[in-house]
């Protein structure tokens, strides 16, 4: 009841930004109508989600399931793909940086700073 109540107040905001933009007006009703349809249609989009992970013999939905629920739209595909790829790229650069901390804290060097290192050795070694 209180995802519904949620999809409703969101449904009823989104109205009200095109009312004042298009000069529009929505009655509560026809904003109801949206806003069950919205809720029904979102049921059927985690029960198509559940399923393609189940069908990959997954418990978790991941973004290849959400970018198979969206290629019908070309733009919404385009759009996740977009935003799937910038998460991944975050998440590598904070799992560098996580790295590099861990192996500052414990005196090792990154293999950048070894490598730089055994070149400074045979560089020694030949003086």
């Amino acid at each position: 009841q209180r995802l519904k109540a949620a999809v409703h107040y969101t449904v009823g905001c989104l109205c009200q930004e095109v009312e004042e933009e298009k000069d529009v007006q929505f009655s509560k009703q026809s904003i109801a109508a949206i806003s069950e349809i919205t809720f029904r249609q979102c049921e059927i989009f985690a029960k198509d989600l559940e399923m393609f992970a189940r069908h990959a013999k997954r418990t978790t939905v991941n973004t290849e399931d959400v970018k198979l629920l969206a290629r019908r739209s070309n733009s919404l595909l385009r759009y996740i793909t977009q935003k799937s790829e910038e998460l991944a790229s975050s998440n590598m650069e904070q799992k560098e940086k996580k790295k590099k901390k861990s192996s500052a804290a414990k005196g090792e060097r990154t293999p950048g700073e070894q490598e730089a290192a055994v070149t400074e050795n045979e560089d020694s070694n030949m003086a």
